[in-house]
């Protein structure tokens, strides 16, 4: 099976990149805290790595490591620059962080700056700065869509709240590879003269969250909304408006009612109680456009309880029976959006998706369910419109659906049975009778995965195949 590292989505590297292997858990910190003072330096690469960089590729994520060298035949000043080369498709991505034993104090700059060119004219995935585990990536800064000429050229990836730099390791990232067959790939890239600067022409702050969108939502309490679609605007000396996409800790977020919902630095809505609360963010001190208005109306019901012996159900996920399997329901494809959360408290909780594109219900152990002839699901949703997808997969004798590996398409045995799951009811609970049907049909011994798609908010519960 081809692996979903191969055709990663060129607006996902970003979010992919969030859940890389550079993560530790952030200390809290008091009042009292005394920061240290780090050095102001803002070189990264100029002829050679700044002082306690380093090169670490995203291999885990089927990075090409070979792919980055340092060569001196084709600079733009001095004797050395950074060259990637990009692989074909099929072949992995170039993809790798520069990060510094040595924290730097960047709040004097206002922009990453660098020049690069490439081999072909080409639009580069993601670029930026901010991948840097010991704060879990708290200011992960993205470029994305740059498109690179043959010729070298300065481009500016503008800071979007220096003041929050006081203590950054990561300080270049890169994500490239071809998306599908026919995409670009099989080129060189080079960088040169990669350094923080303060040019000073960097202005009229444009902050969004939701994508400046204004919402409003239907909750419930003890639930949590992921604020989305978070980008700092800046106008360019060359008159362009660059965008970049920010991670939360930029943002100050403000609930008008903290009774009903508050929100953390991560941008995690929670809802504590009833009533409305619209919530805002500023950056900077500038007025971020977009908010969302939650309107809580107390605890989410519970799901229809079944009614089914156990000896005629095979449960995936439900409190009223005993699974058959146990399930890794996060799965963290490649090229994922998703945020899966499990919700509620013993004896009656949910599985909670927010901002999907597409995941999965991995089993631990395939379900042979070769007398039973449905699968049953509950879908909550609080937004008219909302339609979930559903792929039963058969696995098949070779077994190959993994954790991050995920086409969409069965490979060689496997075999899949797919629906939507439509004119379902905001805010309350709707429940379907799936037969097992298809191509699934006369090969359901080994079911190893629900791979789910659409919504993009829903909660699911009382997941299990069945005979009447």
């Amino acid at each position: 099976m081809t692996k979903i590292n191969n055709v990663f989505s060129k607006n996902h590297w970003a979010v992919l990149l969030l859940f890389f292997a550079i993560t530790s858990c952030e200390r809290e910190l008091s009042d009292e805290a005394v920061f240290a003072e780090f050095p102001a330096n803002g070189d990264v690469f100029t002829d050679a790595f700044s002082a306690g960089l380093d090169y670490f590729p995203f291999v885990g994520e089927g990075a090409d490591p070979e792919a980055f060298s340092v060569v001196t035949d084709e600079v733009f000043e001095g004797n050395a620059a950074m060259r990637f080369d990009v692989p074909s498709f099929g072949n992995g991505f170039v993809g790798a962080t520069f990060n510094t034993t040595v924290k730097r104090n960047l709040t004097g700059y206002d922009a990453l700056t660098f020049y690069a060119k490439a081999s072909q004219a080409a639009t580069l995935n993601d670029v930026g700065f901010g991948i840097d585990g010991d704060i879990n990536n708290k200011y992960l800064t993205t470029l994305s869509g740059l498109e690179i000429s043959t010729n070298w050229k300065k481009y500016v990836i503008p800071i979007p709240d220096a003041s929050k730099l006081i203590g950054e390791a990561g300080l270049f990232w890169l994500a490239e590879g071809a998306s599908f067959d026919g995409d670009e790939g099989g080129y060189t890239l080079w960088f040169d003269e990669v350094r923080f600067e303060n040019l000073g022409t960097i202005a009229q702050s444009d902050p969004a969250i939701f994508s400046g969108q204004d919402l409003t939502q239907q909750s419930f309490t003890d639930s949590s909304i992921i604020i989305s679609g978070l980008t700092q605007t800046y106008n360019l000396a060359s008159g362009i408006n660059q965008t970049v996409t920010t991670a939360p800790s930029y943002f100050t977020f403000s609930s008008s009612d903290t009774g009903v919902a508050i929100v953390d630095e991560l941008g995690v809505i929670s809802v504590i109680g009833e009533g409305t609360a619209l919530i805002t963010a500023i950056i900077d001190g500038v007025e971020a456009r977009g908010s969302i208005q939650i309107n809580a109306t107390g605890g989410l019901q519970s799901a229809p309880a079944p009614t089914l012996p156990q000896a005629n159900v095979k449960s995936i996920f439900s409190d009223a029976y005993t699974n058959a399997t146990e399930i890794d329901f996060a799965p963290g494809f490649g090229g994922s959006t998703t945020e899966t959360a499990l919700v509620g408290g013993a004896g009656d909780s949910f599985l909670s998706y927010a901002n999907n594109n597409f995941t999965g219900i991995i089993f631990n152990d395939t379900v042979d369910a070769s007398a039973l002839t449905f699968m049953h699901i509950d879908v909550y949703v609080q937004e008219a419109g909302t339609e979930v997808g559903i792929q039963i997969r058969d696995i098949g004798a070779n077994q190959e659906i993994e954790t991050n590996q995920f086409t969409g398409f069965p490979d060689g045995d496997d075999k899949d049975y797919r629906t939507d799951l439509t004119n379902l009811s905001v805010g309350q609970w709707t429940s379907f009778e799936i037969p097992l049907a298809g191509g699934i049909a006369n090969q359901k011994n080994n079911l190893g995965a629900i791979i789910i798609t659409g919504g993009p908010n829903f909660i699911l519960d009382n997941i299990y195949f069945y005979t009447e």
